[in-house]
């Protein structure tokens, strides 16, 4: 019998997921995280998982971790202190930029610049010139390139290294020449080259992801080297450790240390995964998806069971060249405190948290700030009267003391007090899903609403009701999403380079024979890491714009597709994108900026669990009777246990769901049904009308 196990290390808690491969059957659990060090966390969780399961810890050979280790560093400035080698006349790249100032007309009088990640002090300059075609005008010095090293590694401060040279993307080998220069004067100091690991034009862009690269490299290589050395000491030397990547695929171990740049956005991918997975079963392959953690939300669109893909990733005031899922982030969660600004009176939530301590009220762990979870203690939404998950008991008390604050500060009872916390972090959270929807050229009344993370259930119904987006989706495990989706997406890689090329100049052949170059490249990982050729799936992309233009959008298509249609299916689609974004499309003039191979290891099948059309009723469900506060009025309300409730039933509102991880709420005129997967399927009882 073998056993994956899937792990995201959250703000608040680390969630883990135990599938058995043979029999689909799942198990799961929460521990609280250990942010002074998060394997710790997952260490704790290994063993709870285990011993609740009856799982041999040496029967699990593949263990898939969402990481924040690369974000929190970048976040907290907790890096390794970078030095620079750039080409000479280029040293000052990053103190230059893009020269943007964020807020607006006004923003520059109030921006503080945050300190280089490379500092200007460590950044010294090479005596080499590369043309932008990749030819050479001026070769490497080698030994003042050498001097000037030997006195950079004298400062004793260096802790990695980022190489990058003008034009390098097109010409990598001048990098190359001074990586090896550097590794005898270094030695064991990690070393970045912009050629590897971000090969495009624009030049403060690659600059600054390589340096991220270096920044982050130290940290995430030794958390996980410790980790893996943990999790074999526990289960046995054979175990599989892999991270995932921030654009949903997995990276082994290896890999992931090699290029931590490519993890900045690894948590939130682990739920848009666990999403996809879920809805396609149900039947829905355009949804949105919601994740409401402790601390934040994340939101994001999937269309034909894939998440969109951005070729940027932002975290903080750092914006890197490394491919993300599209993942808006509002600082809206469960923990999130509510106050009153003594000048506006007017009430506000978040972006502050109560994190995992002291926590909210309720949990008794030392909190008194009012937070969103005592505002749903409150208003009935999570009930005091069963402990949540099982273990953990709500102090209603301390929640409503908490939230006496918010009504005292404002001269209103207790429940407006609670209802208007709510109100205004769904506001917050509605904010956000426009942005991948509505924004982008998306009604959100198309797509299916998936909620999951420890809070979302408790708010799915309402998100419902803002968007309109039906049916509402709660997949099993609601709480552990992201770890189920760590659990079950593969291991993948890409290799990309610059190509600006006009497509009306282009032949199909000239461009497949280009991108089965980029294929051998993006191969090459995954044989390093023992996948088979015939395991091993392609796609290609190309990042095309009208000419002329400063923006370019992402096209996918395969092998065959390019061969039976030619560029003519490539520009036309990009003609429908564009239109769809933008409101027109100009139908000429296209230009290939960007192509990359993308090369994934084959889907591992897992036996899934079905749920039966026969089992309890819905009565046998039932744990106790309830009430919720709704739209000013007590609504009677009954708790039922979801691990009963089978495909074919009915559960109708008022009621709420229970479970180890997670809470589902059923608003007045509304009702769930359970599919064949296991998924709650929330939709309005009757027209909208009759709902008011």
């Amino acid at each position: 019998m073998s056993y994956r196990l899937g792990v995201d290390v959250g703000g608040t808690f680390t969630d883990l997921l135990l599938i058995n491969e043979q029999s689909g059957q799942t198990y799961t659990a929460k521990v609280p995280s250990t942010p002074e060090d998060s394997s710790i966390g997952v260490l704790n969780g290994v063993a709870r998982i285990c011993s609740e399961s009856g799982t041999d810890p040496h029967s699990i050979r593949r263990v898939m971790h969402g990481s924040t280790v690369a974000t929190n560093s970048v976040l907290t400035g907790k890096g390794a202190v970078v030095g620079l080698l750039t080409t000479r006349g280029f040293r000052q790249v990053l103190q230059v930029a893009r020269s943007f100032c964020p807020g607006g007309l006004g923003g520059w009088v109030s921006y503080v610049k945050k300190p280089l990640l490379a500092p200007l002090e460590l950044t010294i300059e090479a005596d080499e010139r590369m043309a932008a075609d990749g030819s050479v005008v001026s070769a490497l010095n080698t030994q003042s390139l050498r001097d000037e090293l030997q006195q950079l590694r004298d400062t004793g401060r260096v802790e990695a290294l980022t190489i990058c040279f003008i034009n390098a993307y097109m010409n990598g080998r001048h990098e190359q020449q001074a990586r090896e220069i550097a590794a005898e004067v270094f030695g064991d100091v990690p070393i970045s080259i912009s050629s590897e690991v971000v090969p495009e034009m624009q030049e403060y862009e690659r600059t600054e992801t390589t340096v991220v690269n270096s920044y982050v490299a130290p940290e995430v290589a030794s958390y996980i080297r410790n980790l893996q050395s943990s999790l074999m000491e526990h289960m046995g030397e054979g175990l599989q450790l892999s991270i995932l990547r921030s654009d949903g695929g997995l990276a082994s171990s290896r890999a992931a240390a090699e290029s931590p740049v490519n993890m900045l956005m690894s948590g939130p991918a682990g739920g848009v995964a666990g999403a996809t997975y879920f809805s396609h079963r149900a039947g829905y392959d355009n949804v949105l998806t919601f994740d409401m953690g402790g601390t934040s939300t994340d939101v994001a669109l999937i269309q034909d069971s894939k998440a969109r893909i951005r070729r940027e990733t932002r975290v903080g005031d750092v914006t890197v060249r490394a491919p993300s899922v599209d993942v808006r982030t509002v600082g809206a969660g469960g923990g999130s405190i509510a106050f009153v600004p003594e000048f506006t009176k007017a009430l506000r939530v978040g972006p502050q948290s109560a994190g995992a301590v002291p926590g909210p009220a309720a949990y008794m762990k030392g909190g008194t700030e009012p937070t969103v979870c005592d505002a749903n203690v409150v208003l009935g939404y999570l009930p005091s009267d069963v402990q949540l998950g099982g273990e953990m008991a709500i102090d209603k008390l301390a929640a409503e003391a908490a939230v006496q604050k918010i009504a005292d500060a404002i001269g209103i009872d207790l429940m407006e007090a609670a209802e208007g916390i709510i109100k205004i972090v769904n506001e917050s959270m509605f904010g956000a899903l426009r942005l991948v929807s509505v924004e982008q050229g998306f009604d959100p009344r198309d797509f299916a609403l998936v909620a999951f993370g420890g809070a979302g259930p408790l708010h799915g119904n309402a998100m419902g009701e803002l968007t309109q987006s039906w049916p509402v989706i709660i997949p099993p495990g609601p709480g552990v999403l992201c770890a189920y989706g760590d659990a079950t997406t593969r291991v993948q890689d890409e290799a990309a380079r610059t190509y600006v090329k006009r497509a009306d100049q282009l032949e199909a052949k000239d461009l497949l024979r280009d991108l089965e170059q980029l294929r051998i490249r993006a191969s090459a990982s995954l044989d390093a890491d023992g996948i088979p050729a015939h395991q091993q799936e392609v796609t290609y992309q190309a990042d095309i714009r009208y000419i002329g233009q400063a923006f370019q959008i992402s096209m996918e298509f395969d092998r065959d597709e390019l061969l039976e249609n030619g560029l003519e299916m490539l520009t036309r689609r990009f003609d429908e994108e564009h239109e769809q974004l933008f409101t027109f499309a100009l139908g000429k003039d296209h230009e290939l900026v960007m192509i990359r191979a993308i090369v994934q290891a084959s889907a591992t099948k897992i036996d899934e669990v079905k749920v039966g059309e026969r089992g309890a009723g819905l009565e046998d469900c039932k744990l106790h009777e309830s009430r919720f506060y709704y739209k000013g009025e007590w609504h009677d309300a009954i708790i039922y246990d979801r691990a009963p409730l089978h495909s074919g039933l009915v559960i109708p509102g008022p009621s709420i769901i229970s479970e180890m991880d997670s809470t589902t709420v059923i608003l007045p005129g509304y009702a769930a049904t359970v599919d064949a997967v296991g998924n709650l399927l929330i939709k309005p009882a009757y027209p909208a009308e009759e709902r008011q």
